[in-house]
């Protein structure tokens, strides 16, 4: 059961993290967007290996500025503020918490195997 609260408790936190990179990608052309960051937390628990997806956070790098005098938020130089968000970072983190997620989901898969395996035993 500990090995079961772990896993979904990892796709749940894995299952944030995707969702927050999916929200970076829509407005990486959203001027002065800053990219959402979230970091996991270990929850004290007994047996441990339990997390949850901590505080949302925004990244505090400078925003970059962009020349593009045309452009309704250009000031009188024609520079606008863009987005702190690097597209090929977070597909990075996208593929990423997707194979976390999955590989969560194979250690619930297993850990129900083996508790069907054991009810059986004790069945016999």
């Amino acid at each position: 059961m500990k090995t079961m609260a772990a896993a979904s408790s990892g796709m749940a936190a894995q299952s944030a993290r995707l969702r927050l990179s999916s929200e970076n990608i829509a407005n990486v052309d959203t001027p002065g967007y800053r990219r959402k960051l979230v970091s996991f937390q270990q929850l004290a628990q007994p047996g441990g290996g339990v997390v949850s997806a901590g505080r949302v956070r925004l990244d505090q790098s400078p925003l970059p500025k962009t020349y593009d005098p045309s452009h309704p938020l250009a000031d009188e130089q024609g520079y606008f503020e863009g987005s702190t968000v690097d597209l090929m970072v977070e597909l990075a983190d996208a593929r990423e918490a997707q194979r976390s997620y999955e590989a969560n989901l194979k250690m619930m898969d297993q850990a129900r195997s083996m508790t069907t395996g054991l009810l059986e035993l004790l069945r016999r």
